[in-house]
């Protein structure tokens, strides 16, 4: 085993699974090569609260991805969620040097757009462009070559808890890889499961996790909110284990075999065996008593991310609708659901533009491991984080220096 030249690896360190998706650059494009995942127990809500189970579960999807690939891992791009994370839209306006705008002048005006209050326990993770405007004409998508005196840049910025970064950057250091990125989880899901013509109409990627359900919203081509909000799939199965007097394990196994989101899907006469606890038979239980556990659920958790689409003041603009990724978007009903409280069409993502192992990756649970591979390809000019803006680069580097002294 060795390693490969045009290999982008991406780390998803969700806070139900722990999977690595290796990718290939070819001519052709982008091939799944290889794909390893874990159970993570080390996370609450996307945020890391045991360090010693994140690494066991990085370690071992790691290993097996390098057995499945048949070639060593080095650096990856990490994902990142939990409710520590916040969007906010900026603006940033700088004077143009010699009447025509030059890269260097867009440059500056995102930098510009940093300027903003950020307490000291955060830090900017993406500044991400949305449109600029040259004097008074809006909605420029590349102001460069353009005449005129005065540039303004609208950004999104996304920041995230210094500690919560430094328990991810931590955890995968102690594997011994090296982080090229970190990316934000729905940016990375929307390379993979948005076509350009959806970003363009409005659209709502709405990844929906074990621990947090994350929002992103696109119009105009570009990416205008992002809110991630502490709630996800294992509420439901919580819910289950409670409701049926059973196991979390046992819970999360009837959850994605039996269970489904919207009850009129359910035929009446439909019955599934629960197992008992106490060393008892196992019990037969009506379909429909698990239905009716997991869909008032479910619509919270979807009323929850509807409140905050209204509260943006966008849910006129998504004429392309919602789609749906993460582990709970496969259980059946969910897009019913969805569309029932929204009033939009729906569909589940599913990852497109890449070859190889597409048949192994092929569900909206892996949307935001390959968009990992997919946001790297796009950026591979980059050197790895240490080398970025702001203070993550310096967190990399002070840890590794760290782990050589004490371990």
């Amino acid at each position: 085993m060795g390693k490969k030249e045009n290999i982008i690896v991406g780390l998803d360190i969700g806070t139900t699974k722990t999977c690595v998706i290796v990718g290939e650059i070819k001519d052709t494009g982008i091939d799944i090569i290889g794909m390893g995942s874990r159970p993570s127990e080390g996370l609450r809500k996307g945020v890391v609260v045991n360090i010693e189970s994140t690494v066991d579960a990085i370690k071992k999807a790691v290993e097996e991805a390098e057995h499945v690939s048949g070639c060593e891992i080095g650096s990856v791009y990490v994902g990142i969620a939990g409710s520590h994370i916040k969007g906010q839209n900026s603006l940033g306006i700088v004077a143009v040097k010699g009447h025509e705008v030059e890269e260097n002048d867009v440059q500056r005006a995102i930098e510009a757009s940093k300027a903003i209050a950020i307490p000291p326990d955060r830090e900017i993770l993406h500044t991400l462009p949305q449109h600029y405007i040259v004097d008074d004409q809006n909605g420029i998508r590349n102001p460069v070559g353009m005449s005129g005196v005065r540039l303004e840049a609208k950004v999104h910025i996304v920041t995230g808890a210094v500690t919560s970064i430094e328990n991810v950057v931590k955890s995968v250091v102690r594997v011994g890889l090296d982080i090229n990125d970190i990316v934000l989880e729905q940016l990375a899901a929307s390379e993979a499961v948005l076509g350009d013509d959806e970003k363009d109409l409005g659209v709502v990627l709405l990844d929906v996790g074990g621990g947090t359900t994350n929002i992103a919203i696109f119009t105009e081509g570009t990416i205008r909110h992002t809110v991630v909000l502490p709630v996800g799939g294992n509420y439901l199965t919580s819910d289950i284990a409670t409701g049926l007097r059973i196991p979390l394990t046992e819970a999360e196994k009837i959850k994605m075999e039996y269970g489904c989101a919207y009850t009129p899907l359910i035929r009446k006469d439909e019955a599934i065996k629960v197992p008992s606890v106490g060393g008892r038979e196992p019990r037969e239980v009506s379909r429909q008593i698990l239905g009716r556990i997991i869909e008032p659920r479910m619509e919270e958790i979807l009323r929850m991310a509807y409140k905050e689409i209204i509260k943006l003041g966008c849910e006129d603009r998504l004429t392309a609708g919602i789609v749906l990724t993460g582990g709970t978007a496969i259980l059946e009903g969910t897009t019913e659901l969805t569309e029932q409280i929204f009033n939009m069409a729906v569909r589940r993502g599913y990852p497109t533009g890449i070859g190889g192992l597409t048949d192994v990756v092929n569900s909206p649970r892996y949307a935001t491991g390959v968009g990992l591979v997919i946001y790297g390809s796009r950026n591979m000019p980059r050197e790895i984080i240490k080398k970025r803006d702001g203070n993550i680069g310096k967190t990399v580097k002070n840890f590794k220096k760290w782990l050589l002294e004490f371990f």
